[in-house]
């Protein structure tokens, strides 16, 4: 039998005659130098005392261990069977994650026997060596599948070293097992059922617009405006009908409707292709029928759900309508959109937005206006409109710009010579910061994302905040703008600015250098009037044109050095042509002021080569790699370029890449192209 070692309480209780011992000693050496005879008496109790504990000891010491083992192992015993009787399967491991013990439950779950001693990855390949090296007494919590159900699996690693939790035991043995695994298997296949069934089972609102309905309608005769209208109702509700959806029209041309989770994992396999139908009905109409469908899912109440499909309704009409959004708490989908935006002939909004932006221009102190980082000349033009209005309300105004690009200075230099200017005009971003306080109105232009800005910190120190944008809406929108006008029809940002001073007064004054400045934002973002132009684009740059604004002097700004010329002539030389019918090329940034700038100059150029149906160039610039991305009509470049993390229009995107370099970059471009050809996005 292996020696027993008492510790904790029990050595304690042991030890109390032996204290007592000793203190009786003391306290009759004590007596003897004040009384002798009492002293002499009490040493004689200490030693019958100290005699009958060391008999008494001496004779129960033998059956005390043998108590204390018949106990332990008792003990022992009930514990073991009990674990070896527990209904759930548990089972323990050595350090390296061999089986050195499996419950009864634990070998009907594996079909193993007692006696099998190898490792648990052999079952469950999940657990691995460094799951099982974790440090100690940190439970870990593992789920798999195994012979077509869920587990849940909590291991804990114990250890058995000299430590503070030993020394509290009663009774330990000289050897010990350094340290095991234990294991515990939780059965979860029903949980996950039920929780599924629950799932599939909640609510999903959908709010449905009619996009172009009084532009469709007008000029239609009755008859046949009615069978539109009944027609369309008709298949909304049939199409949604089929997923046990109930419709309701709540306006003329705007739709809710409610469905089961489980449908829209249909709905979204399908591209929701009743947008497809609706585009298809013609009674005499000249323009096709689009709808913007806005789906929440995925919030903890329906109120929540419900705040989620308007602003994906929201983000479908912002980016030009004819598209579904699917909206949760952290992700956004996009589905449909073959076609082009459509052009509103209408300037009621526009009206509107003027004059809700000089009410909030007359209560405030001070205006701010940025662009999006590395400020192009649509973004420049369209902050220099904002000036022109604050100061036809005699109101401070500043420009944050922290990059002028090459193409860009011209412009600048041609505005800071203004006399009446101040010199100040143009902040840094350390500049802007300051002194901005609740009679500060932030605008910003030619974006709507928050990290493209020129200055992010400023859109969290201000709650007046103002969004001038024609991109498409998608992740990482300004919250909380008190002002958002985001027309994706529109060619650029010069052209909203220039529509929304026509209406912010009667007679604002523009002069006709800055007159030049706005015309050649149009200029650019159109590619000359070739790209993205409607009705409204030339009436903007007729207006600009009355203002002053001169072609030769825009052009003169606009012209670019000899080495840009031939950067971009190299751009067009080495493009690779993949598949046949995607352009492909890289920009050498090295000895380029404005390598971005460069690339999307070259990228609208390779779609002049016949046969190239989209361009994709790529620059490094700041330790990011740029990409431009364009196309004619047949290619929907955006929503590649969306997968990249960036955005734009359906001809026009762009993206940035943190990290990695320009062989992988293009690279994951053919990867994403070859994926949208299987799926039957873009066809050869």
């Amino acid at each position: 039998m292996e020696a027993l070692k008492y510790h904790g309480r029990l050595r304690a209780y042991l030890l109390m005659p032996v204290l007592n011992i000793i203190l009786l000693a003391a306290v009759s050496i004590g007596l003897d130098f004040y009384h002798l005879d009492a002293g002499v008496v009490l040493s004689g109790v200490t030693v019958l005392y100290t005699a009958v504990v060391l008999i008494l000891f001496a004779w129960v010491k033998k059956k005390l261990n043998t108590e204390l083992i018949n106990f332990a192992t008792h003990y022992g015993t009930v514990q073991k069977k009990f674990l070896r009787d527990f209904q759930l399967p548990y089972a323990l491991l050595d350090g390296n994650g061999r089986f050195i013990w499996l419950n009864k439950e634990f070998q009907k779950l594996i079909h193993k026997d007692g006696s099998y001693n190898k490792n648990i990855s052999t079952i469950f390949p999940e657990i691995t060596p460094v799951i099982l090296s974790h440090s100690e007494d940190v439970k870990q919590i593992i789920r798999l599948e195994y012979n077509g159900r869920k587990y849940r699996i909590e291991l804990r690693r114990l250890s058995f070293e000299e430590d503070e939790p030993k020394r509290r035991e009663m009774i330990t043995t000289e050897e010990l097992i350094h340290s095991i695994n234990a294991v515990l298997v939780f059965d979860e296949t029903e949980l996950y059922q039920i929780r599924q069934l629950n799932w599939n089972q909640q609510m999903v609102p959908a709010i449905i617009y009619i996009d172009n309905y009084e532009e469709t309608i007008e000029g239609m005769e009755v008859v046949r405006r009615s069978l539109l209208t009944a027609t369309i109702d008709q298949k909304i509700s049939q199409y949604f009908q089929q997923y046990e959806g109930i419709v309701q029209k709540i306006e003329k041309d705007k739709y809710f409707v409610i469905f089961q989770q489980r449908c829209l994992t249909d709905l979204e396999e399908n591209k929701f292709s009743i947008l497809e139908e609706i585009r298809g009905i013609h009674f005499g109409n000249e323009s096709d029928v689009t709808l913007s469908i806005g789906v929440g899912v995925g919030g903890t109440s329906y109120p929540e759900v419900l705040e989620y499909a308007r602003a994906a309704i929201n983000i479908a009409l912002g980016r030009g309508g004819s598209q579904a959004v699917v909206k949760d708490h952290h992700n956004v989908s996009y589905y449909g959109l073959h076609g082009k935006e459509v052009e509103k002939n209408t300037r009621v909004k526009a009206r509107v937005k003027a004059q809700a932006l000089r009410e909030m221009m007359t209560s405030r102190d001070r205006v701010i206006v940025m662009g999006h980082k590395i400020t192009d000349i649509d973004a420049f033009g369209a902050c220099l409109g904002i000036c022109i209005a604050a100061r036809h309300l005699g109101k401070e105004c500043h420009i944050v710009l922290n990059t002028i690009t090459t193409s860009l200075r011209p412009l600048v230099d041609l505005i800071t010579k203004e006399d009446d200017w101040p010199d100040n005009l143009i902040l840094s971003t350390q500049e802007a910061l300051y002194g901005v306080d609740d009679k500060t109105l932030v605008v910003v232009v030619d974006t709507n994302r928050a990290n493209y800005t020129e200055c992010p910190e400023l859109l969290e120190r201000s709650k007046n905040i103002v969004v001038f944008d024609h991109h498409r809406q998608g992740d990482g929108l300004i919250k909380n703008p008190v002002l958002s006008y985001i027309e994706p029809y529109a060619s650029s940002t010069c052209e909203m600015i220039a529509e929304i001073l026509q209406y912010f007064a009667e007679r604002i004054e523009i002069r006709p250098k800055e007159a030049d400045c706005i015309y050649a934002g149009i200029l650019i973002d159109t590619n000359n009037f070739m790209a993205k132009t409607g009705v409204r684009t030339f009436e903007a740059a007729a207006y600009l044109r009355r203002n002053g604004a001169d072609m030769t002097r825009v052009r003169k700004m606009l012209r670019e050095d000899m080495h840009t010329y031939k950067a971009r002539a190299e751009v067009v030389r080495d493009a690779e042509v993949y598949r046949g019918s995607f352009a492909i090329s890289i920009c050498d940034p090295a000895g380029l002021k404005s390598p971005t700038i460069v690339a999307a100059q070259a990228a609208n150029e390779l779609l002049d080569i016949t046969g190239i149906k989209a361009s994709f160039v790529l620059t490094e610039y700041d330790n990011k790699i740029y990409i431009s991305a364009r196309s004619i009509d047949e290619i929907d470049v955006q929503r590649i370029m969306e997968k990249l993390g960036g955005g734009g229009h359906l001809n026009l995107a762009g993206a940035q890449i943190e990290g990695g370099n320009m062989t992988e970059a293009r690279d994951l471009i053919k990867r994403i192209l070859d994926e949208e050809i299987e799926k039957g996005d873009i066809e050869l």
